[in-house]
This record gives structure tokens, sequence and C-alpha cells, in this order.
């Protein structure tokens, strides 16, 4: 089983670059804000207590979202593996995330973190922020601030993932098959 984390600040590019892994590598995308939506519309148990924090403002408990995860992976026993997107985003989800993993007899095989300059990332999310009709890609202050949060908050998740030589640096500028082949470099050096 092939289980990927797609890492890279706002604006590098994960959602593009997901879509062609997923489909050429045939894994089951996870990304936590589309579990989450779907669990709240199944009105699951879980989806429920999500819901009830969210209407609150709250966070969503860790253990909350592994356990949607755990159920994502119960429900396609088939996936020849997973892209987890925007997860884990602290060590302590890394931590729970390989516990889970490990319980279900598997990994993470590694972490392809993208890598793009500052200004490449201002200049990419101004540019999605003329069409994409979010308010948060329109205002550079804004995403300098994100930038930089992203940064603060995810470096310890790649402290952590580097500790098993998990991470894998992949230059995220360039077009969109160069990136492409790039990362496909990097996994098929793993998966070969």
């Amino acid at each position: 089983m092939l289980n990927l984390i797609l890492f890279g600040p706002p604006g590098s590019g994960k959602g593009t670059q997901s879509e062609k892994l997923i489909a050429k590598y045939g894994l089951k995308h996870l990304s936590t804000g589309d579990l989450l939506r779907s669990e709240i519309a199944r009105k699951t148990a879980l989806g429920m207590e999500a819901k009830s924090l969210m209407d609150k403002g709250q966070l969503v408990p860790d253990e909350v979202v592994i356990g949607m995860i755990s159920s994502a992976l119960e429900t396609n026993p088939d996936a020849k593996g997973f892209l987890f997107d925007g997860f884990p985003r602290t060590s302590a989800q890394a931590e729970a995330l390989d516990k889970l993993l490990e319980l279900k007899g598997t990994s993470i095989n590694m972490m392809l973190a993208m890598e793009v300059t500052e200004e490449e990332l201002i200049k990419r999310l101004l540019k999605r922020g003329d069409t994409s009709g979010r308010s948060d890609d329109t205002n550079e202050g804004v995403i300098r601030a994100r930038i930089a949060e992203y940064h603060n908050k995810t470096a310890a998740v790649a402290g952590y993932y580097k500790k098993t030589d998990k991470v894998v640096p992949v230059k995220g500028e360039g077009t969109i098959n160069e990136i492409f082949d790039g990362l496909c470099k990097e996994i098929d050096a793993v998966v070969v």
C-alpha cells in the first residue's frame, strides 16, 4: 500500500498535483475537510460531534479527525493507498496517524514537501484570487500571514517525519508537468 502526505504552503499546487497523483497511482484522496463535510452530511456520530463543535466556533479535536480517517480507511479496504491532504498539521496528529496506520498494518511511505519561494506563492495566490472568489487570495498581507502561519505551525510535522527519513523535498516551481514529473520520480524511487 502506498501512503503519501502531500505537504506545502498555500499556493504550492497541492490541489493540482493531488488530482494528477491520484489518477496515476490509483490512490484514494483523504482530505480532512472533505471527510468532515461527508461525516456531517451522513449524520454519523463523529459528524454530529464535529458539527456541534464547529457550530460553536471550536476546533475539531484530533481524536475525532483520526476517527474519521480510521472510518475512511475501513470503508476503502481495496485501496492501493491513500494521499493525505491537509493532515497531519501538528506532530501530535502525525503521531496519532502513524499509530492508526500501524494498527491497520500499513504506514506513511513519504511526505512530499513542495518547495516554492514566497514571492512565487504570493504571485500564484493573487492570480488565483482573480478567479476563485476566495477573499483570502486577494490581499497580499493576508497571503503573507497565511504563509507565515503555515511555516510556524507545520515545521514540526516535517521535523517529525524527518526523524524517519520520510521527508522528500520536491521543487514546486516550473510547469505543472515538470512539477508532476519531479513528484513521480520520487514516488517511483520508493515504489519500484
